[in-house]
């Protein structure tokens, strides 16, 4: 497995891979329709070049020369000294072989190496990932419900762990 840094010309790989990933993630949490409206707000070109833009630092997970993950994080996010874990994902058939812990341990150390105290992430209530987390030493530090439009809301933990 290699994780590497991905260009904005690689942006496309990462949304190939959401509209893989995220239909079996989210398939028992989310209707279809919200599905749908949140891959494109999240995911469309325009979207994941903003957020590179902004700052998010995408990686790309890849085994045998085939990419089979993704993930984003984003240091000092809010001027907060604390690193966002933005997003976090593998392909199904390959979950549960370490590869997220290993991502996981990958961007602490550029936590630490950012001078930031922790790394926090949300995650949908709902969401069996919560279970990974916390297995990796993250815990729940509130909760919180963040309006995304078209009468659409994520419901989500806030979860974090000291770097």
């Amino acid at each position: 497995m290699n994780i590497v840094v991905a260009t904005k010309e690689q942006l496309a790989i990462v949304k190939n891979l959401a509209y893989i990933i995220w239909p079996n993630a989210y398939e028992t949490i989310l209707s279809k329709a919200q599905l749908d409206y949140m891959l494109e707000m999240i995911y469309s070109i325009d979207s994941l070049e903003k957020q590179f833009d902004n700052g998010h630092i995408f990686l790309l997970i890849e085994d045998d020369q085939n990419f089979i993950g993704f993930a984003s994080y984003e240091l000092n996010c809010n001027n907060s000294n604390k690193t966002k874990l933005q997003k976090l994902y593998v392909l199904p058939e390959i979950q549960g072989k370490g590869i997220g812990k290993q991502v996981i341990g990958y961007i602490k150390e550029k936590v630490v190496l950012s001078n930031n105290l922790a790394l926090f992430l949300n995650v949908n209530k709902f969401n069996k990932a919560k279970d990974f987390y916390q297995k990796y030493g993250f815990q729940i530090t509130k909760e919180e419900v963040i309006e995304i439009g078209n009468n659409y809301i994520m419901d989500d933990y806030v979860m974090e762990i000291k770097c």
